[in-house]
């Protein structure tokens, strides 16, 4: 799980876009974070595209057939989102374009992504995400997959039942090995297996705060 190499091309222009972004693995309260942001700081969401996505169903039912097409969607719609959200000054992206890589080489690992598809996907990023900058804030929710599960459960996405346990904990190592790779922008790492900021006020205080501290010392910068 080298992510280095690839890193090391996001972002060869340098600088950043004045944009934050809340990344983690599925079901780890992405949308309900920036849903708090965006009340409380008045930042305008971007929201990760897995409402009409026509293809999700199909992929995790028949992963092998749909794993390209899938990644192929879901980097277009955010890179349509990624170059909206740089024009304005209070942006919040619910994940992060950079972290297709983690699918991307999962799926290729796993063997649901044959070589020559994975080279070509490889490709096509490295070459689209030159027109892209990192943000200007990256947050990474860390979680065990026992917690990340019962919130899938939770809410209750039948394409997202019928996922085996081995996904979420291979897709969880790939989302920590990554995130201790990635240096493109900086990192606020939050772990939020022992808070419920979506219905706790004192939680969400505590998030808020993390947040608001984090953006002050880059401010500082």
């Amino acid at each position: 799980m080298n992510f280095k190499q690839h890193l090391e091309k996001l972002n060869t222009q340098g600088g950043h876009w004045n944009m934050i972004t809340v990344d983690g693995v599925v079901g780890v309260g992405k949308s309900t974070l920036m849903d708090i942001l965006v009340k409380e700081r008045g930042l305008i969401p971007f929201e990760e595209p897995v409402v009409d996505n026509p293809i999700l169903d199909w992929f995790y039912t028949e992963r092998e057939r749909w794993s390209l097409t899938l990644q192929i969607f879901f980097f277009l719609k955010r890179s349509k989102d990624v170059r909206k959200a740089s024009l304005i000054q209070n942006a919040i992206l619910d994940r992060s374009i950079y972290g297709d890589l983690i699918f991307a080489k999962m799926l290729f690992d796993k063997g649901d992504m044959k070589k020559e598809e994975y080279e070509l996907y490889i490709e096509f990023f490295e070459d689209s995400i030159q027109l892209c900058k990192p943000p200007k804030l990256m947050i990474y929710l860390e979680s065990s997959v026992e917690e990340a599960m019962r919130k899938i459960n939770k809410r209750g996405r039948d394409y997202e039942q019928v996922v085996e346990r081995a996904y979420w904990e291979d897709l969880n190592s790939y989302y920590q090995e990554y995130f201790n790779q990635y240096d493109s922008s900086p990192v606020l790492r939050i772990n939020v297996d022992h808070l419920d900021f979506e219905n706790n006020p004192e939680h969400q205080k505590y998030v808020l705060n993390l947040v608001d501290d984090k953006l002050a010392e880059i401010d500082q910068m």
